[in-house]
């Protein structure tokens, strides 16, 4: 079938095109001015859009509404209510106030709170937000709120990502005022993140209860075949694959999601998705709507989409490249060197204050990627490592260089690069290269970070980030406020060599999988937090506590109670993990093994019994191993257990952290290193589930 893809590209938003449409000129503007201007929404207004949005949702399809929000839990929540209301006996209207758009009541208690709400105290509120367009899906009209407790502490993910691009915007406009820009009103922070997942055959995924209960397998001796051929990176996909991803695209489509990339990844099925850039709260909704399609549309055929950070040992895990720049209202990206940066003051400006914010928050950086499934990917040769640093390329460092030292720079002028082939057309040679092993790279015109895990909302890093170059933005702009324009150019000279030789530390442009650079960062006093629970604490410190009140992005209660939800998420998903793997060893491998090994032994006495001349040296010695390994798991198991309700047990939940990160993983590494040596001496088919060759290879 032919499909229309101008047509079908946003089908099922509620669209500046259907708003235009469909609202009263006045009415729209009035929405418009809200939108770009963050003013205070009038209910009129909000009667007019409802009235209209329920319009076109109904024509579209759509029977109910719901308020669509990102609570704690690092997933998505909504609660549906139909348009329906009644008129008269037997009689019904569709129905849809300003009221019932603006503001909605779902239940708080069983949501994460850290804390700060108590059980008892159910009553919260969704708040529309009106930046981030309304969509249809399952004969549903969508509606992206902020979320909130009865008393107005912050519950969600979209909140403080407002806010934070709202205090960006704020110091960014201040610095390019007082940089002599005064045609800007607006700056907004856009991201591009990159997705990362797996894809197994659904059969054999629900023969796995590591892969239904925990999203990764929990035992499994590795395939003969992994990624070391490297010859499934960028491959020709699959049939099956390819079809998956076709559906995946017309269904992200529909709802604006700009998917543009798609290819495999270094993995064997694992694969990759990529976006067009957006403003950052709506592309937040959107890779939250992403994860979300993606494992809808697997299941269409017969597949399941795993976006767990490692799935599988011994393969590389999946992350989340989160690609972020700023931009003017007049369209012009701040992190655009333009032909030669070395003279372009403004972006000078805003590259220094976001090295210095990256180097005077790190451990924020660190904590915003932190979650127990990419402590498995951090620092193991297939992401980057814990120590947060930044990649600039040769130029960029070349022109840092040149500022600090006062001597000229000579801009390299672009090389242009002979294929050999005199076919091809001749090519010039980026002045910044692609750096895979840094965190925090400079690629052209934005930066990367790429420690974000594949499981993440990609709002946690953007708030983070927003806040701490906003804070350096304002540090800067102090230093200058009061210069006369003439003097301006020498008085930011000098503000860049201070920042340069204050913050250069943080830069690194060589091999971050390298063991020396772990002992040189360390020489430099970059922090180096290998595990969740080593991070986390930095999240309640004095200066995190004030960069972030400072700038209204959370209450000092509403850091400490992210901090007892990020915690209690961690030391659940790894008891969840043990508890799988007791399971799956109790009820399902130690069968499988004794039942092999008695089988071994059956034949072997068969053999004597028949021919006591013949050797049965071979089978001894498979079941003295098999064997050997069914005690060492059992006796491993009850400490597995001990150490499971020790950590249910703890006192609070920074020790229950520490205790599944510091004893119950450690028990969990060494039982299934012996479960998975025992399971490579079992035939395929003795065995309870399906092995890594068959998930892995099978589609």
């Amino acid at each position: 079938m032919n499909q229309n893809i101008p047509e079908l590209y946003g089908s099922m938003i509620f669209s500046d095109k259907v708003m235009r449409n469909k609202l009263p000129k006045d009415m729209y503007k009035a929405l418009r001015k809200t939108i770009e201007n963050g003013t205070h929404l009038e209910l009129d207004v909000a009667n007019s859009v409802a009235v209209a949005m329920k319009e076109w949702a109904v024509e579209n399809g759509a029977t109910h509404y719901t308020h669509w929000f990102q609570p704690m839990t690092g997933f998505t929540a909504e609660k549906h209510d139909s348009f329906i209301s009644p008129s008269g006996e037997g009689e019904v209207i569709m129905d849809f106030s300003g009221k019932e758009l603006v503001k909605g009541e779902p239940d708080a208690s069983s949501f994460p709170s850290g804390g700060l709400r108590a059980t008892f105290e159910a009553r919260g509120y969704t708040a529309w937000d009106p930046t981030s367009p309304a969509f249809i899906k399952d004969k549903t009209l969508y509606i992206p709120t902020a979320f909130c407790s009865y008393n107005g502490e912050v519950l969600d993910k979209k909140t403080p990502l407002l806010r934070s691009m709202e205090a960006l915007n704020l110091q960014a406009v201040k610095m390019l005022k007082l940089l002599g820009n005064e045609t800007v009103t607006r700056v907004s922070t856009t991201i591009g993140p990159e997705q990362e997942y797996f894809l197994v055959d659904k059969e054999l995924y629900e023969q796995r209860k590591d892969l239904v209960f925990c999203g990764r397998t929990l035992l499994g001796a590795p395939a003969p075949k992994g990624q070391e051929m490297e010859d499934h990176y960028f491959g020709t996909l699959k049939p099956r694959v390819s079809a998956y991803m076709h559906d995946l695209d017309v269904e992200l489509w529909k709802l604006g999601i700009p998917a543009k990339t798609k290819h495999n990844e270094v993995a064997p099925a694992q694969h990759e998705l990529a976006p067009v850039f957006d403003t950052a709260n709506i592309a937040v909704d959107h890779n939250q709507l992403t994860m979300e399609i993606m494992k809808k549309v697997a299941e269409k055929h017969g597949l399941v989409c795993l976006l767990h950070e490692k799935p599988f040992e011994g393969i590389n895990g999946s992350g989340k490249h989160n690609n972020w720049s700023l931009i003017t209202d007049d369209g012009v990206n701040l992190l655009n060197p333009g032909r030669t940066p070395a003279q372009n003051i403004q972006f000078l400006v805003f590259l220094m204050a976001v090295i210095k914010a990256v180097d005077d928050y790190a451990d924020l950086m660190r904590i915003s990627a932190a979650s127990a499934g990419n402590d498995h990917r951090l620092g193991g040769n297939e992401a980057p490592p814990a120590i947060v640093s930044i990649f600039l390329g040769d130029e960029l460092n070349a022109v840092l260089e040149s500022i600090e030292n006062d001597t000229y720079f000579g801009k390299q002028e672009k090389i242009q690069l002979d294929t050999g082939a005199h076919v091809l057309p001749h090519f010039t040679k980026d002045n910044t290269d692609r750096n895979r092993t840094s965190p925090f790279a400079f690629t052209g015109n934005k930066f990367e970070f790429r420690m974000l895990g594949s499981s993440a909302s990609v709002s946690t890093p953007n708030i983070v980030l927003n806040t701490a170059v906003a804070e350096a933005l304002a540090q800067f702009y102090q230093e200058l406020e009061g210069t006369r324009p003439e003097d301006m150019e020498k008085a930011v000279h000098e503000l860049l060599k201070r920042a340069i030789r204050k913050h250069k530390k943080v830069i690194f442009n060589g091999n971050g999988y390298s063991p020396e650079w772990v002992a040189e960062a360390e020489k430099r006093g970059l922090y180096n937090l290998v595990s969740t629970p080593e991070c986390l604490p930095y999240f309640v410190k004095d200066r995190s506590v004030e960069l972030f009140t400072k700038h209204h992005i959370f209450t000092k209660e509403e850091i400490f109670s992210r901090y007892e939800i990020l915690l209690e998420n961690y030391a659940k998903t790894i008891c969840i993990e043990a508890r799988t793997m007791t399971e799956m060893l109790t009820k399902d491998f130690l069968p499988a093994l004794s039942a092999y090994s008695g089988e071994i032994a059956d034949n072997a006495s068969a053999k004597k019994a028949l021919l006591p001349s013949l050797s049965t040296a071979a089978e001894e010695r498979l079941v003295t191993e098999l064997t050997e390994a069914y005690a060492a798991i059992t006796d491993g198991l009850e400490e597995l257990k001990d150490l499971t309700a020790k950590a249910a047990q703890a006192g609070d939940m920074k020790q229950a952290a520490d205790i599944c990160r510091e004893e119950l993983l450690v028990k969990m590494d060494a039982l299934r290193g012996t479960a998975d040596r025992a399971e490579a001496l079992i035939p395929d088919c003795e065995l309870p589930y399906p092995t890594y060759d068959r998930l892995l290879f099978s589609l």
